[in-house]
């Protein structure tokens, strides 16, 4: 493993960045092409169904793939899918080596592809920036590790910890800046979920504005089917797919009155909250990779108390409210010790027009990976 070999391959993970969003489910990837120590091809997976990144690489090297080095972020595929596989395009491109950073979990993969070059005569070197390339692909891995969205909890909240007055009033905590982030994070998303309590204050579209490169689905958890017929939610439930997740409490009116609208209607028993892992569960079938969960304090908690968020994405306003804690991020049963409460790990912290944004995940429970 050449010291070279770690330059090139965050080379090409800046490159398998710039897919994201546009090429779920899939993983994020990409390439780079090296001969003589000089970059000859590039790319990245630009969209579900289109090329891969090792392709696209070497379709721009061209003859200079002959007897050069190809590093990918991510194993390359030895079946048919959307694409061709991808070991066929390398052997024909007369590459000599190939450096992955991890292998691909991909039960259709698995190791197939790396043995398929090395069986060709290929020299293979695997791991270099491993945990660079999980971190990217954290989301993709845990779908199918557990087949189950990647969970990314989003709240704006006061220095003392507030996300709305005791009036329930919570426009604006945060500054435009930090609201056009927001957005652009809804873009990359499958679907973005609320709690019925949160629909019913804000009455909000859950909309990315602009459109980014995915149009998410709306969530509510509606345990009694109160989202009201007359909400941006329903109205708009023709033009942008809305799940309303309910239990035995909706009545069946309530449940013919959203479906009339466009609503998709998500039944789950009991007459208690909406269970957490059976609904990841059904997001997971539907292809979902990304969920956006936005509030409120229950809903967090729920899905804190569940083991389900997997990082944070939360904005702190350079404002203190005072008064009682009525409105607070995260709730639900919590942690008896703070000894025992979650730590964030690999934080990012960024200032926002005067907003600090705090960016950070969660060891991964699910973690399968080789």
């Amino acid at each position: 493993m050449a010291s070279d070999d770690f330059f090139w391959m965050r080379r090409a993970l800046a490159e398998a960045e710039r897919g994201r969003g546009a090429v779920e489910p899939n993983p994020m990837v990409g390439s780079v092409v090296v001969r003589d120590g000089r970059l000859v091809g590039f790319g990245h997976h630009t969209r579900f169904g289109a090329p891969h990144a090792e392709v696209e690489a070497l379709s721009r090297a061209g003859d200079l793939a002959q007897g050069a080095t190809l590093y990918v972020t991510l194993e390359p595929c030895c079946h048919v899918g959307k694409t061709p596989p991808c070991t066929e395009a390398i052997l024909a491109a007369g590459v000599t080596r190939v450096v992955a950073a991890m292998r691909d979990p991909f039960p259709k993969v698995a190791g197939g592809g790396l043995a398929r070059l090395r069986e060709a005569g290929l020299a293979i070197e695997v791991g270099v920036e491993s945990d660079g390339a999980e971190r990217l692909n954290a989301p993709y891995l845990k779908r199918l590790a557990t087949g189950r969205p990647y969970v990314t909890a989003k709240w704006a909240m006061t220095l003392d910890g507030k996300t709305a007055t005791a009036s329930g009033d919570s426009r604006w905590i945060s500054g435009p800046r930090s609201r056009v982030l927001v957005h652009e994070v809804r873009g990359q998303m499958d679907a973005i979920l609320v709690g019925i309590e949160t629909a019913l204050a804000d009455d909000p579209e859950l909309t990315a504005r602009p459109p980014g490169p995915r149009v998410p689905a709306r969530v509510v958890l509606d345990g009694a089917g109160r989202l009201p017929t007359t909400s941006r939610l329903a109205l708009t439930a023709r033009e942008i797919p809305m799940l309303v997740a309910l239990t035995e409490r909706a009545t069946p009116e309530r449940r013919e009155a959203l479906a009339a609208l466009g609503c998709e209607i998500l039944p789950f028993p009991g007459t208690g909250p909406v269970p957490i892992l059976l609904l990841l569960d059904e997001l997971g079938r539907r292809g979902m990779t990304n969920l956006l969960v936005e509030g409120g304090g229950r809903i967090l908690g729920a899905f804190l108390d569940a083991g389900q968020v997997d990082a944070v994405d939360v904005f702190i306003a350079a404002r203190v409210e005072g008064g009682q804690p009525r409105f607070t991020p995260a709730q639900g049963e919590g942690r008896s010790r703070m000894a025992d409460a979650l730590r964030l790990e690999r934080q990012q912290v960024s200032l926002i027009d005067g907003d600090i944004r705090l960016q950070g995940v969660f060891p991964p429970s699910w973690r399968r990976l080789e």
